[in-house]
């Protein structure tokens, strides 16, 4: 129901200004359009109502009602689209959406007889499709729904996860012991004595009820007063107290239902005074749920302990202690398979077929639930039906319990997160599995698809970064993170996820999706998404009206010509991502009569996102090689006035017109060619983020007014000396500025002068100019760049007093400096000093000394450097508590091959004494030992 709901929020606000706008519109046409709007509102709140009821409660009624009003609302949507942007020479506004100023601009158009017949003849046509679809809510009794729901009793399928005999556990007596020794083990006596609360986090399925019933199990002989219950979602507080004051003294407590919240939490608090309790609260959503429930656990320094589970971040991290739930090693999983498998049988199948079984343990991905419920499904089948259920990516539509209890499971998630995130997490669909899915694509795209709701005082992509992260806390996604960098970059979805998004959109009609075995490729999809095939001249996709398409996602696809652009009418995004542009041969032919020439461009009037990556461009081929780096935008781009996001970054495109600088919507350009010294940025006022790859010294003019730019990378084809000094003139007031990233094609070091002036960005948290500067500027300091989190640059030198004034930097989690003369350790360093550091890259450094209670967090090292007349001493590496690695390229001048080999030695012996054992790389020439 989610996209019914979406569809007609996205329309409502633009009926109502249709009415209350500037326009002279007919009386007639005025008095449907206001009824148009009037039943549209009232069918919103029914659908929201809708919305609300889980997806396997509906009745088929209900769900061909939405199914209606979401087309209907499209079909609206493009009707009133279609007559404004259909005037040429309009200008828009400069508000986000566009949509107010642009309507004033073209009120003109109702004035024309042709346009305003057209109008009231498309209006009443839908008038009479929304009375219809009206009538057919009261007729089905759909505002009736949610009450009759709640009149139902839903069992919860986790309860058996509390029962389960030992016998069918695999892999749970390493975990249990782990967490009875964290429970048990403290540093002292006090500690020990003191109440700990320690989170069980992880994926829905992976095992954190049946973990925390082992734990308990095993240990609630030592204690006096024990509970184990479970919470579960929109929990009525009153029962949850109820039940724990139940669970721990039953047979004196009479009448519970008497109290109210606060007498129990004092009643709890008064039978667990001075008692040594174990309790078990099982299955907390929400952080408002736990902070009333943690209120009935006193301290009474007994050594009491109390474990939640949680797929929850924020909840987890209230603890003391978190446990993160890990799958199940490949061996475990094999052994939980073949257990499952011969359970009623003899002996189990496996044998029979061990790569195809290898192949689906490797699709569950260590997560019990997934192993039990693919086992459960495949034991009544013979081995020979086996490599078609793993064809099949996920579960299927099988009628199997053990199937429909994994989805109920994911589904608690799924219905459990705020409306649009729901949206976000829907639009995943389009990915293949195990694709790794980069975040600020993503983000961008679920910005230009409408599914982030605009907040005060937050930019767009702000707000689909805090969806994206509550997607990762609430184990919906998997974040992949950047190491050592605390940066999440990228984002997998577990097959069982993917299966159960899947799921959704076969009703829902989200994503008409190629990898899913659920959906087909047909002429009424919305949103297409193609993934791992060949787009051929003559074929189907590649020549079928795409009218009614939305969003167009194609995702390791081989291409022999790009999509007819013509064939689209109302395009919002059009995403080739990692794709393949094959056929040299046609670069024969004149611009114009490729079949990757972007004629039609400027038709795309609706579009919002344009993204284009060629995977080849990532490696080493002649370019003679099929791809797109001859052709050109056409100068019909500057018409596209709703355009969010250009994305040309891997495209190989070497040249963009002029009229990019029209587009004063644009929010994101990326584009990697060398003819960017015509654009003038001066109306790209919507712009956060910029990466361009080469532009000239003239593209600073206009630069300081991108008051909303977050992150800025540019590399310079030219060098100039007071380059430097005039960028930071113009980028020290763009307070919204998170990433400066600065190169130069010049390689022969020439000094860059420096920028002396204030530069007071608060929000600042990566800095990078590969540029050579004298010195460390004046103004990297904790004053005016006090959220720094990773710095890399490139300096003439480096004296003490910087590397102490770098220390003080409370959120610097990476150090990369490069020093032409060198850089100087201080001999002593403040306690405390990089308290978040974990890598640090060093080049052309003298002595490097590291200080007892400086830099406790550094994890990684890397040193380039050449040995000087003292040589070189690594000791001071045992001052690092958490080192694991350590790279180095240990170099000398000629004469000095002793001196390097000493050096060297110097550090393996530091590496092999270092109680953390670290991993040692050493690169470059190796000398004789």
């Amino acid at each position: 129901m989610d996209l019914a709901t979406a569809a007609l929020r996205s329309l409502l606000p633009k009926l109502a200004e249709l009415i209350h706008g500037e326009y002279k519109l007919q009386k007639g046409v005025k008095k449907d359009v206001q009824f148009l709007e009037r039943e549209m509102t009232s069918i919103d709140a029914a659908l929201r109502k809708v919305a609300m009821v889980p997806h396997d409660k509906l009745d088929d009624n209900s769900k061909i009602w939405a199914n209606q009003v979401r087309e209907l609302s499209y079909e609206m949507e493009d009707v009133v689209e279609s007559f404004l942007v259909g005037v040429q020479g309009f200008e828009p506004a400069a508000n986000p959406d566009g949509f107010k100023g642009f309507v004033k601009k073209v009120a003109n158009l109702f004035t024309k007889g042709k346009a305003r017949h057209q109008i009231a003849n498309a209006i009443k046509s839908i008038k009479d499709q929304v009375q219809e679809v009206a009538d057919r809510r009261d007729r089905y009794k759909i505002d009736d729904l949610q009450a009759s729901l709640a009149a139902t009793t839903m069992v919860d399928p986790r309860l058996m996860a509390q029962f389960k005999d030992h016998k069918e556990l695999v892999g749970i007596e390493g975990p249990r012991d782990e967490l009875i020794k964290r429970l048990v083990d403290e540093d002292d006596c006090e500690s020990k004595q003191q109440l700990k609360i320690l989170s069980i986090f992880g994926f829905g399925g992976v095992g954190k009820t049946t973990l925390a019933r082992a734990v308990y199990d095993k240990i609630q002989a030592q204690f006096v007063c024990k509970a184990f219950f479970s919470v579960g979602q929109n929990p009525n507080l009153k029962n949850v107290l109820i039940g724990i004051l139940l669970r721990l003294d039953k047979d004196t407590c009479s009448n519970p239902t008497m109290l109210d919240d606060v007498l129990l939490i004092e009643k709890l608090r008064g039978l667990l005074g001075n008692k040594r309790y174990l309790i078990i609260i099982d299955d907390i959503w929400d952080m408002s749920s736990w902070d009333i429930i943690k209120c009935a656990f006193i301290d009474s320094k007994c050594e009491s302990r109390v474990i939640i589970t949680t797929r929850i971040f924020e909840v987890a991290k209230e603890a003391s202690d978190i446990y993160k739930q890990e799958p199940l090693s490949p061996g475990r999983s094999k052994e939980l398979f073949c257990m499952r498998l011969s359970i009623g049988k003899s002996k189990s199948p496996y044998h029979e077929s061990v790569k195809i079984s290898e192949k689906i343990l490797q699709k569950c991905g260590g997560i019990p639930l997934a192993i039990i419920t693919i086992a459960s499904l495949l034991a009544s089948k013979p081995v020979t039906d086996w490599p078609g259920v793993y064809d099949s990516i996920g579960f299927g539509n099988e009628d199997n319990k053990e199937v429909d209890t994994t989805r109920k499971i994911l589904l608690y998630s799924y219905y459990d997160l705020p409306y649009y995130p729901r949206l976000c997490l829907l639009h995943l669909g389009i990915y293949p599995e195990d694709f790794e899915i980069r975040k600020d694509n993503l983000i961008w795209k679920w910005v230009a698809e409408g599914y982030v709701h605009e907040e005060p005082g937050k930019g767009l992509f702000e707000v689909g970064e805090r969806y994206f992260n509550l997607l990762i806390d609430r184990s919906m996604i998997q974040a992949v993170e950047k190491p050592y960098y605390s940066i999440i970059y990228a984002c997998h979805v577990h097959d069982l996820v993917l299966d159960m998004i899947h799921f959704l959109s076969e009703d829902e009609g989200f994503v008409t999706a190629s990898n899913s075995n659920r959906t087909s490729l047909c002429i009424t999809a919305r949103r297409l998404a193609i993934n791992s095939e060949a787009i051929e001249q003559n074929g189907y996709v590649a020549n079928s009206s795409m009218q009614q398409v939305r969003s167009y996602n194609a995702t390791m696809c081989q291409f022999s010509m790009l999509p007819l652009l013509s064939n689209f009418k109302a395009l919002r995004v059009l995403a080739l991502e990692e794709c393949t542009f094959m056929g040299s041969e046609q670069f024969s032919m004149k611009p114009e009569d490729s079949p990757y020439h972007l004629k039609h461009l400027g038709r795309l009037i609706h579009i919002r996102y344009l993204g284009i990556s060629d995977q080849l461009e990532s490696l080493e081929v002649p370019e003679e090689i099929g791809d797109l780096r001859f052709l050109q935008v056409p100068e019909e781009i500057g018409d596209l006035r709703f355009l969010q996001v250009l994305d040309l970054g891997r495209s190989g495109i070497k040249k963009l017109p002029q009229s990019v600088g029209r587009l004063t919507q644009l929010k994101c350009l990326r584009f990697p060619g060398s003819s960017m010294e015509v654009l003038d940025c001066t109306n790209l006022t919507s712009l956060e983020e910029l990466k361009l790859h080469t532009v000239s010294t003239d593209f600073l003019k206009g630069l300081g007014k991108l008051k909303e730019m977050r992150v800025f990378e540019v590399l310079f084809e030219e060098h100039d000396n007071m380059l430097f000094k005039d960028l930071m003139g113009n980028l020290a007031n763009l307070q919204k500025l998170q990433v400066i990233m600065v190169d130069c094609w010049s390689r022969d070091c020439k000094q860059w002068s420096g920028y002396a002036g204030s530069v007071a960005l608060g929000h600042l948290r990566h800095l990078t100019v590969h540029g050579l500067l004298p010195g460390l500027p004046v103004w990297i300091n904790t004053s005016c760049l006090p959220n720094l989190c990773h710095l890399n640059m490139k300096l003439k030198a480096m004296e003490p007093q910087d590397m102490e004034i770098l220390g003080r930097f409370s959120e610097l989690i990476t150090l990369r400096i490069r020093c032409k003369d060198g850089a100087v350790f201080p001999d002593t360093m403040e306690e405390g000093a990089f308290p978040k550091l974990r890598y640090l890259e060093l080049e052309n450094s003298n002595q490097p000394r590291f200080v007892r209670g400086a830099m406790s967090s550094l994890e990684c090292f890397e040193f380039i450097g050449l040995v000087g007349t003292n040589g070189l001493d690594f000791h001071s590496l045992m001052n690092l508590p958490r080192l694991e690695k350590v790279d180095a390229e240990i170099e000398g001048k000629t004469g000095m091959d002793t001196d390097v080999q000493q050096a060297r030695a110097s550090l393996k012996h530091a590496v092999e004494i270092h109680p953390n054992h670290p991993t040692l790389n050493i690169r470059g020439r190796q000398m004789d030992d």
